[in-house]
């Protein structure tokens, strides 16, 4: 998809604040609320905006504990893939998971409360689905850069 300085202005604006009214939006970036809410709709329908949503502060709502864990399957086959993917997908812990390339098949982002709460995870979610053979975790010790803003060109 093709996107001109409007659109680009338009992704930049909502990265910074998603709550903005379209009538200051539209200010912003110097078109009529009209075609502002028009070209908006559209960066939504086309998928181009996923969605719009809230950042919270895991810290703040007792998620104290946030790892990094590689995953190994074992047989590295679709049906064993689907599921596991199934079950990760229902495990409210997992924030992110991605294919990976290399020495391991999946990195999973997990928040906990706490180191028991963690291995709880680990022991009653992870390590029971079929499939998964074996793990390495990273434990994270501080933020010190979290975006979910794209570098988009004006």
């Amino acid at each position: 998809m093709s996107l001109d300085q409007y659109d680009r202005a338009i992704l930049n604006a909502l990265q910074k604040d998603s709550s903005i009214s379209n009538l200051d939006l539209s200010k912003l970036i110097g078109l009529s609320t009209s075609a502002c809410l028009a070209r908006t709709k559209n960066l939504r329908e086309t998928g181009v905006i996923k969605q719009f949503t809230t950042v919270i502060d895991e810290k703040k709502i007792g998620l104290d504990m946030i790892a990094f864990i590689m995953v190994v399957l074992s047989p590295l086959k679709r049906d064993v893939v689907d599921f596991f993917l199934e079950q990760i997908n229902s495990i409210p812990q997992v924030l992110e998971c991605y294919t990976i390339a290399g020495s391991r098949d999946y990195l999973l982002k997990v928040a906990t409360k706490d180191m028991q709460s963690y291995k709880d995870f680990i022991l009653d979610s992870l390590m029971v689905i079929p499939g998964v053979s074996r793990i390495e975790a990273n434990i994270v010790i501080n933020t010190d850069k979290r975006t979910l803003s794209l570098p988009i060109e004006e």
